[in-house]
């Protein structure tokens, strides 16, 4: 996927002048050693620099990871550290930045060899807090040299996922359709996180794409569709189309993504997109989505936002569905019960007309789009991808601005059961433990769309961590509540 960033996280150690400073380098590259030796990515750099206590030094270890390429940090607390210096170096470091510290090593060198780092990481945060400046600190954020790695490993999808909205432009065509209201939400809160929005009326899609008539680009993206699709090819007079639509957002994309490096996009796909385009863009979404640039339905653009997120974090192929409709009682009883260990409602459907990446689907066809062909000629809805979404652990979430510019989230872990859907478009039967509870107090209650985010795997710590990090407040972020803590909406009476 090349529309995310490469992370290179420079690791810099710190030392208070009253420790000795060969502590805190000696664990540095024990600490990098045990990288080096537990993960194959080659994406952290080794600072030379260990400042004591000087905000020059600081600045030294700054033009160095900066000259480096490193566009994310680990401050490294070898011994106590000096909170103004350490955190000064957070503050102007552009990029995300993570604090971890050494566990002291052995019973046997605790008079010269303490390091005290436990303690100076109550400092660092607390200044941190001062100086009001964020940074990601691990649940536990005290280790040894290959627990203090694997923190760091950690990190990286976070950091991508944080850099990556500072440079991401969501390209949007149309306004939400009528009676779409769910998926309008501020943009204010976009330019908070330092994302761009272009906006764009479908008339100007319409236009660029009759202006890719008989691209000469046209017959070889079919061949990649026909090659994709295989025996799922059942709407083969429509692929011409769906190519040139296709390459008509990949070259928007290129002429309009300005200083941006990244890219998700806001799709219009209804009323009249069938009936003037000709068919359904559901494939052609899907497919970019595989090549790691979402496209969500409706205009959402929180959505796409999330999509993104989801991307970032998980480096794989995301999804938008609506959390849907109820299994089916006689469903339940036959293909779930007694089989898995959930209750009936636990579990729900997830779809969406076909805008699933095949790659994401057990077994795909092209169909026409059933809901639209009942108001609609069947011939103006083909382009929708069918086919239960694949089994397996899934994360459903979505960061969401409220109407009144709060931005809030939610998250929630649970799987795709493999249980035939026996229904139509992008479906698949979901469960999620107490997801009666969490749909009534977290998604109802907090006033969230029927759209959300789909990453394929449990990603709840990394969305965590990232919701928080730009700005979420925790209070904001709706999770699942076991049953012996009542959500704050939740009628103690029962």
């Amino acid at each position: 996927m090349n529309n995310l960033p490469q992370v290179k996280i420079g690791i810099v150690a710190v030392s208070r002048d009253c420790f000795p400073e060969k502590l805190s380098v000696d664990r540095r590259e024990a600490l990098v050693k045990a990288y080096n030796e537990l993960f194959d990515q080659k994406d952290i750099y080794e600072c030379p620099i260990c400042i004591v206590e000087s905000e020059l030094h600081m600045v030294a270890a700054l033009e160095n990871v900066r000259n480096a390429g490193c566009n994310a940090l680990c401050v490294y607390l070898g011994n106590f550290g000096p909170e103004i210096a350490e955190t000064l170096l957070a503050k102007h470091f552009d990029g995300p930045v993570m604090f971890v510290a050494a566990a002291e090593e052995t019973q046997d060198n605790l008079m010269g060899g303490r390091g005290d780092a436990y303690c100076g990481m109550l400092n660092a945060s607390y200044n941190l807090k001062l100086r009001n400046v964020r940074a990601y600190i691990p649940e536990y954020p005290v280790g040894t040299a290959s627990e203090c790695a694997a923190m760091i490993n950690g990190f990286v999808p976070i950091a991508r996922a944080i850099m990556a909205l500072k440079d991401l432009k969501i390209i949007s065509f149309g306004p939400r359709p009528l009676n779409f209201l769910a998926c309008n939400a501020p943009i204010k809160q976009l330019f908070n996180l330092g994302v761009e929005i272009e906006e764009n009326s479908e008339l100007d899609l319409f236009e660029a794409f009759k202006k890719h008539e008989n691209d000469p680009r046209i017959p070889a993206k079919v061949k990649e569709m026909e090659a994709e699709l295989g025996e799922g090819n059942q709407k083969p007079s429509i692929l011409p189309k769906l190519a040139q639509y296709e390459l008509t957002l990949l070259d928007w994309i290129e002429a309009h993504k300005g200083y941006r490096k990244y890219v998700a996009i806001a799709g219009k796909c209804w009323p009249a997109f069938q009936t003037q385009f000709g068919f359904v863009p559901c494939y052609v979404n899907g497919r970019l989505t595989g090549m790691g640039i979402p496209v969500s339905c409706e205009v959402d653009i929180y959505g796409a936002l999330s999509e993104y997120i989801g991307c970032a974090i998980s480096g794989d192929i995301v999804t938008l569905l609506d959390i849907n409709n109820t299994v089916p009682g006689d469903m339940y009883t036959e293909s779930i019960k007694g089989k898995f260990d959930y209750q009936h409602t636990d579990t729900f459907m997830g779809f969406h007309c076909g805008n699933t990446n095949a790659k994401k689907l057990s077994a795909c066809s092209m169909k026409h789009q059933l809901i639209m062909a009942r108001a609609l000629p069947e011939e103006v809805t083909q382009g929708t991808l069918e086919g239960d979404i694949v089994p397996g652990g899934i994360t459903f979430f979505r960061l969401q601005s409220t109407a009144d510019n709060i931005l809030r989230a939610y998250i929630a872990e649970g799987e795709v059961l493999p249980v035939a859907t026996r229904s139509f478009g992008g479906i698949g039967v979901f469960a999620i433990k107490d997801m009666k509870r969490f749909y009534r107090h977290v998604l109802i209650e907090s006033g969230y769309p029927h759209h959300g985010a789909v990453a394929f795997g449990h990603f709840g710590k990394e969305l965590f961590e990232v919701f928080k990090y730009i700005g979420v407040c925790p209070d904001e972020i709706g999770i699942i509540q076991p049953e012996c803590t009542r959500y704050k909406s939740e009628n103690p009476f029962g």
